[in-house]
């Protein structure tokens, strides 16, 4: 059995978690070694091999086609217009879809000519073709926030994201949350959609010597202790109100905390953050790392005090996996999938209110014993979420819709949604 993968991320561009978990399924595939499956990983025609040192002896690379050699698909507005009458209202004041010229793109026949049974789509991206699809939208927050996007990005996702929901064979989500919305949304039908959880990216990474530690403390010039916020400078991951949380609690109480935040520095919003940390006076106690190598995140994580994750939308954190795998205590957000996700394991708190986030952020620097209690609750947590898992829940989702028979570990992880129910609940009996 062959399947294909579409790996057509450009590397040291960003992409935020999308990248990160893609490598780690990857090489998780790639460690699978027990079944007759094989992988073609499509990576970008500009630079193909950049995920060649995460492969297995079960994956090969090969190089996707330029964009331009994909079609679009002219005829499909009138084919999704029907799926769209649910879409949020708010949309209809930033795009009208009939004049937007987003389309959806049609395999000329590359994807194809790879000889494979099934094609999986693990981002946003999604290219109609003549095998049975894999697709992972990941999140439909442009409905919620669409004030974050361009309209030209809204128009794409309103596009692209109803269509691979509609010619995939499965939907993939990460939390059961995702999962309702796109039901909601995009009509698609429950039994269509399969839960699978992901699990902490930086397991790819070797574990932090103390040496490393030293090196990294030392090359970022980090003062501890620190709190630590990894995401992109997107509006939604929330900055502003972290950064007047700060400002309050040293005007306040006299509670000086330094943060530091790493992630791509995203240009449409950036200045703003850069802009409130002058006029709130946080040079000293704020630093901003930008995009490092991928390599010095443990480290990092692992030098914190805590981490705090404000944003206002999230399809299932990153961060948080990260944070439980390095022994380090977290406060997040109350909304969308993090309850889910956290269970008790996180100290949450309302991502809208300066007051709420500054009470968290006072609570998790001065409440050692709280800080303890979230460590060993995010490690118990974390036994729920491994990218082997991860890898086989997925290879159970190929061999199905290869029409391949399934064996009872297949059928047991396809039946269980281990994000709500976690190992605590659910007896593992393979």
């Amino acid at each position: 059995m062959r399947i294909a993968i579409n790996a057509q991320i450009l590397p040291n561009r960003g992409g935020g978690g999308v990248k990160s978990v893609l490598i780690g399924l990857i090489r998780a595939l790639g460690q699978i070694n027990d079944g007759p499956e094989d992988y073609i990983i499509i990576g970008p025609w500009q630079e193909p091999d950049w995920l060649q040192p995460y492969l297995g002896s079960n994956q090969r690379i090969v190089r996707g086609p330029q964009p331009s050699q994909e079609r679009p698909f002219k005829s499909l507005p009138s084919l999704l217009r029907p799926l769209a009458r649910g879409v949020h209202k708010r949309l209809y004041a930033f795009v009208s879809p009939p004049s937007s010229g987003a389309q959806v793109p049609v395999s000329n026949g590359f994807y194809e000519s790879l000889d494979c049974d099934v094609i999986h789509f693990p981002w946003q991206s999604f290219t109609v073709c003549a095998l049975p699809t894999i697709y992972n939208p990941h999140d439909l927050q442009h409905l919620y926030y669409p004030q974050f996007f361009t309209p030209a990005a809204i128009a794409w996702r309103e596009t692209i994201y109803p269509a691979g929901c509609h010619f995939a064979h499965t939907v993939v989500t990460g939390s059961y949350w995702v999962k309702q919305d796109i039901v909601r949304h995009y009509q698609t039908a429950p039994d269509k959609i399969q839960v699978i959880p992901w699990a902490p990216p930086t397991q790819v990474y070797p574990n932090p010597t103390p040496e490393i530690l030293d090196t990294v403390r030392i090359k970022y010039n980090l003062q501890l202790p620190f709190a630590f916020y990894p995401a992109m400078t997107w509006e939604h991951k929330n900055h502003l109100r972290l950064l007047e949380a700060l400002a309050y609690l040293r005007d306040q109480e006299g509670l000086l905390v330094h943060l530091v935040c790493t992630g791509n520095r995203y240009p449409r919003f950036w200045p703003k953050i850069e802009a409130r940390i002058q006029t709130l006076h946080l040079q000293e106690q704020v630093q901003f790392l930008g995009l490092i190598p991928a390599e010095n995140l443990r480290p990092i994580y692992h030098l914190a005090q805590f981490v705090i994750v404000p944003t206002l939308f999230e399809a299932a954190s990153a961060p948080v996996f990260e944070a439980w795998q390095e022994g380090t205590s977290v406060a997040c957000s109350t909304v969308t999938s993090l309850p889910e996700q956290v269970g008790d394991a996180a100290l949450q708190f309302d991502p809208f209110s300066v007051e709420a986030i500054a009470d968290a952020v006072r609570r998790m620097v001065t409440e050692e014993a709280l800080r303890v209690d979230l460590v060993r609750k995010g490690r118990r947590r974390l036994q729920d979420f491994s990218w082997e898992r991860t890898a086989k829940a997925y290879r159970a989702v190929y061999r199905r819709a290869a029409r391949r028979p399934l064996t009872d570990e297949d059928r047991w992880l396809l039946s269980w949604d281990w994000m709500q129910n976690p190992k605590s609940i659910q007896e593992e009996t393979l």
